[in-house]
């Protein structure tokens, strides 16, 4: 039977059913004769009667033994608890305008007007306690070259007591270079929660990772995967090369950008940013991209204090 990959041309062929052999005895005794002990004989015939139970037809689900349940539970709890830690730290990014005969006071709350019209979603991440959030350039782009003054930012986050916040950010910073932009909302006092920063010079292929980001507009969504590949090259907004890119396979769709990808401890370690798309449909391949964090460690800091990249302040 042919299975055809068509988005790719390709055409593999399953490789034929191979005869199955069990051995009960290690090689390393195969002229002697195998003996069970009676301690073993029990233990083998319990195993064959959870195997057979497992396997029985008329059993409407497979069977776990207490052991497998346990580890499974740990599992999910340590992945629920890290969602809720984490989750605080991730903002709901739009990038919203106003119409051309509206007014431009900025008294007006963003929430209760009827002239607004949303540009574009995204993500990001608080940086600090000051109010700093850190995203892609491209999702705050329109916003970074407006020269109207009716382009708007508006983040939704939320504080280290569960309360909501939404308000108006500004853009301080951007590096089209690195795909980063740093904006700024007022703190007033909130109970923020900064992301917990790690490095991405020590990741290694096929550990665990973590995407936390506001697909389609849907805030707070959490996706699993794993370091899929390393030293990536990725193009960036303005078509130089992003090198060292982390390759994921935690689903990244649009309104992900800007989002933190981040490992089983919690930290960041790095800024979800693009994905190979399948032709035609907009879905998302599996083949995601990460900005690693050491790079955004390394541009961030120069775009607060300087609102520029440090390459471009000589």
């Amino acid at each position: 039977m042919m299975v055809a990959l068509q988005h790719f041309g390709l055409h593999l062929r399953p490789p034929s059913s191979l005869p199955l052999t069990i051995n009960y005895c290690p090689e390393s005794v195969s002229s002697s004769p195998c003996r069970i002990t009676r301690r073993k004989t029990i233990f083998f015939s319990a195993s064959l009667l959870t195997l057979s139970l497992n396997l029985s037809p008329n059993s409407p689900t497979p069977l776990l033994s207490a052991g497998a349940q346990e580890l499974d539970e740990q599992e999910e709890t340590t992945l629920i608890r890290l969602f809720e830690e984490t989750s605080p730290s991730v903002v709901f990014i739009e990038v919203l305008q106003l119409s051309n005969n509206s007014n431009n006071s900025k008294d007006i709350s963003l929430a209760d007007r009827s002239d607004v019209k949303v540009e574009g979603t995204g993500s990001g991440f608080l940086w600090d306690n000051f109010g700093h959030i850190v995203t892609n350039y491209h999702v705050v782009a329109k916003l970074a070259t407006d020269t109207s003054g009716l382009q708007y930012c508006k983040v939704t986050l939320g504080d280290g007591q569960g309360n909501k916040i939404s308000t108006e950010a500004k853009i301080i910073g951007f590096d089209p270079t690195y795909d980063l932009a740093v904006l700024k909302f007022d703190y007033q006092g909130n109970d923020l929660k900064p992301a917990l920063l790690g490095t991405s010079r020590d990741l290694r292929v096929g550990q665990n990772c973590f995407a936390i980001g506001n697909p389609y507009g849907y805030e707070n969504t959490l996706t699993t995967g794993v370091v899929s590949g390393l030293g990536r090259e990725i193009p960036s907004p303005n078509g130089q090369a992003i090198r060292g890119a982390i390759q994921t396979d935690a689903a990244i769709n649009a309104g992900n950008s800007g989002g933190p990808l981040i490992d089983s401890y919690g930290h960041v370690i790095g800024v979800n940013t693009a994905t190979f798309t399948r032709k035609g449909s907009g879905m998302s391949s599996g083949v995601n991209f990460a900005i690693p964090v050491d790079t955004v460690l390394r541009t961030v800091p120069s775009l607060i204090v300087y609102g520029t990249p440090y390459s471009n302040r000589y």
